[in-house]
């Protein structure tokens, strides 16, 4: 098959078969399919589309591409959570340790950042000495030991993907439904689970603006959930505001060790609970939301999540003695707002590559991440505040930088004299 041949189809609209997309994602394994050929098919589904036999094969090219994990020997209920991504999202960190500790075991492998939203795996990596990148073997030692283990995708493990991952960044074809889908699911089936819960954000500070778009990603991912044996529940979510009340690296890592004590922000407490309540009822450890909640806050305030997280830190090899105090910022900036009234929007995008002028999210391959930066907000949507309130504190190790943030920040706030409530849970 000519390589040129099959861009042209897909750019004309035309579906592929299985021995077409085989062919060409595998060439590009093999270097026989070049970054310019692949960039343009990507571009070319992103403008038009997969049907449905098409996504399926992709999530397949995905999964056979790599290895796969299997638990089927585990008689603990074999689950993981995803999100769609947004600012100030730290939910894995803090629902992986409570699950495990409820009797769940939960093998994830999560991302780092990709446009302006943070990643998992970069947060962690602020631990020193915290190990993302085991062989697959360790991995399951690792989960069957703590209960859980978050690592980055291994080369061993849908490797189209994760080539084709990188370049999707650079291409603007992020924000592809089905490009997003097999992603998403050859690495969760890869992963060997039973169960699934995904939290798709919805709002200005995410890939997906509208609920309609959410929902159309949340039934495309239900149904590849359901063709590969995956018990698959999706939570809809609102990223029209940062999650927590910080943003960054390190920064969220400490918030989530607050909320493994019972004492972190509301709005983070309750989507891991919302997240953390549907694979309860799954694996039949809890017979309704209602009991669901109610186990896990008590995980929490008996000490066993938090405990189980520090188990989980220590077996990776990452220290936390005196984590807060090395990661302390070099330098501060306190953003002031300009008048009175109450905090009716923000802008989550602009705070998210606010956040990349920070460093907190990498642009390019091998650049330096800056740990201690990061973003806390003092003031969030319908909140009241007088004028020279302070709003955001903005820090990191790089004085130029903050400096800089600062200033994207000091417009992406509107303060009005009413405000229209937007739930968490959509």
């Amino acid at each position: 098959m000519i390589t040129a041949n099959l861009i042209s189809k897909k750019r004309d609209g035309e579906p592929l078969n299985r021995d077409e997309l085989n062919t060409f994602f595998n060439g590009y394994l093999t270097g026989d399919v070049t970054d310019a050929q692949m960039s343009a098919m990507l571009m070319a589904i992103y403008f038009n589309g997969m049907n449905e036999a098409e996504t399926f094969t992709m999530v397949e090219v995905m999964l056979d591409s790599g290895s796969r994990m299997d638990f089927s020997d585990s008689e603990q209920y074999v689950a993981d959570k995803h999100s769609t991504g947004g600012v100030g999202d730290k939910v894995s960190i803090i629902l992986a340790p409570v699950l495990a500790a409820v009797g769940i075991k939960i093998p994830m492998i999560a991302g780092r950042g990709l446009g302006y939203t943070g990643g998992t795996i970069d947060k962690l990596e602020s631990i020193p000495g915290f190990n993302t990148s085991p062989n697959l073997e360790q991995f399951k030692k690792w989960v069957n030991q703590s209960g859980y283990a978050i690592i980055a995708q291994s080369k061993n493990i849908c490797t189209a993907d994760k080539k084709i991952y990188s370049l999707r960044s650079k291409t603007g074809t992020i924000p592809s439904t089905p490009l997003i889908c097999s992603s998403i699911m050859s690495k969760k089936i890869a992963e060997g689970i039973s169960g699934l819960v995904l939290d798709i954000k919805v709002g200005n500070g995410t890939f997906m603006k509208t609920k309609e778009n959410g929902q159309n990603l949340g039934d495309w991912l239900k149904k590849i959930g359901s063709a590969f044996n995956i018990k698959t529940d999706v939570v809809y979510s609102n990223m029209n505001q940062p999650l927590g009340r910080y943003a960054g690296l390190s920064c969220e890592i400490q918030e989530s060790i607050d909320c493994l004590k019972g004492k972190g922000p509301s709005d983070l407490i309750k989507i891991t609970l919302e997240l953390g309540s549907h694979l309860l009822i799954q694996s039949k450890l809890a017979k309704d939301k209602k009991t669901a909640y109610k186990i896990l806050e008590e995980i929490i305030d008996n000490g066993k999540a938090l405990k189980t997280f520090i188990s989980s830190v220590e077996i990776q090899g990452g220290i936390l003695n005196n984590f807060e105090l090395n990661n302390k910022p070099k330098f501060e900036k306190i953003i002031n707002i300009d008048r009175e009234g109450v905090i009716a929007n923000m802008d989550t995008e602009s705070i998210g590559w606010s956040l990349v002028q920070l460093g907190c999210v990498a642009q390019k391959k091998g650049e330096k991440l800056d740990f201690t930066a990061g973003i806390e907000f003092y003031k969030k949507t319908g909140e009241n505040v007088n004028k020279n309130d302070p709003i955001f504190r903005v820090f990191g190790a790089r004085k130029k930088q903050v400096e800089y943030a600062g200033e994207i920040l000091k417009s992406a706030v509107k303060v009005r004299n009413e405000y229209q409530h937007i739930p968490l849970i959509l």
